[in-house]
């Protein structure tokens, strides 16, 4: 492993050099900031063959660079791999690998000093993904499905239109929050069912020059079906005028007979799927995920009444804000370019 030359042992090398060189020594005190004792120390250091690098402060390193490599490539095969249930790293966990691979016994302090000073590790929440996920359908539906798409919205002129379906519960998003030393912050629900579902919709225009919210509340407690797809459909259709191109993902409902039925009589709507497991792509997701964790974590409304005035308002505050709703699309992985 390499590490950089000190301040300290630049001086020294530096020293021997400028003397070497015939510098008188008054000057190379005044310039370097050593004194006339340390020059000769050094000098005679020089002469002798000892090495100018000053003595090491501390306790040597008890891992080897070969160990902490090895040490590196165990830990990422996974906790599992190693014998536990479940991939999770602690420092307890740790410390018993390298106790049983190197014989080292380590404090839980000295471990966690060894995951992050020197192989370079933080705790970190894992992502959450289907085991069903195809990872090549979504890489492909990236650079050929969706081109395809939007080639052929243009061509028609459409407004590109992603929806998505969520829920909002009277039982909060946690979120962490500063508090007093032990006294833990309580959230008091008053009903742990109760629900408002929205369907939402980030709209772009033909053009890729505008991009406006579109959503629908359902009636309390219920959840979206067919019937719901197509008053969304409907006061959609109301609301955005010319040809609609339509992308969202493969749920059951958004292909009931009911919904395709209503989509016979709307020629002007063209729908089309995302790939399965894959909500990254799409932008609503980022919209439901910045409500929910950014603006109303930690929320816990008295009633649905104040729960659906709370969640509208919030909707309609993001429908004024353009800039924002286009960072969804960039912070989303669909390949869309303004």
């Amino acid at each position: 492993m390499y590490y950089p030359e000190t301040a300290a042992e630049f001086r020294r090398r530096r020293t021997v050099e400028l003397v070497l060189r015939g510098e008188p020594r008054t000057v190379i005190s005044r310039i370097l900031g050593v004194s006339f004792g340390s020059i000769s120390v050094w000098m005679q250091k020089a002469k002798s063959g000892e090495t100018l690098k000053p003595k090491p402060h501390g306790r040597p390193r008890r891992l080897s660079d070969t160990q902490l490599e090895q040490l590196k490539e165990l830990l990422e095969k996974g906790a599992a791999s190693q014998g536990w249930k479940n991939n999770l790293w602690t420092t307890l966990r740790v410390r018993e690998i390298i106790k049983r691979n190197f014989g080292i016994e380590f404090c839980r302090s000295g471990v966690w000093h060894v995951l992050r000073d020197y192989l370079g590790w933080s705790a970190i929440r894992p992502a959450q993904q289907a085991a069903k996920r195809d990872q090549q359908e979504i890489d492909r539906w990236k650079t050929e499905e969706f081109p395809r798409i939007e080639l052929q919205a243009r061509k028609r002129d459409a407004h590109l239109v992603f929806v998505d379906e969520s829920g909002f519960m009277m039982t909060p998003t946690i979120r962490r929050t500063f508090a007093p030393r032990g006294s833990t912050p309580v959230n008091k629900v008053c009903d742990p069912h109760g629900r408002i579902s929205v369907i939402g919709a980030i709209i772009v225009s033909p053009k890729r020059t505008h991009i406006g919210l579109g959503y629908y509340m359902l009636a309390d407690n219920l959840n979206c079906r067919g019937p719901s797809i197509i008053e969304f459909l409907r006061q959609f259709r109301g609301q955005v005028r010319g040809p609609i191109t339509i992308i969202w993902d493969q749920i059951i409902i958004h292909s009931a007979g009911v919904v395709l039925d209503y989509l016979k009589t709307v020629p002007g709507i063209v729908t089309e799927r995302f790939p399965p497991y894959a909500p990254e792509l799409n932008p609503v997701d980022r919209a439901w995920f910045y409500l929910k964790y950014d603006r109303l974590p930690n929320y816990v409304p008295l009633t649905l009444t104040q729960l659906r005035s709370t969640v509208e308002d919030e909707l309609k505050q993001l429908q004024r804000q353009p800039k924002l709703l286009r960072s969804f699309i960039r912070q989303s992985e669909v390949p869309l370019a303004f």
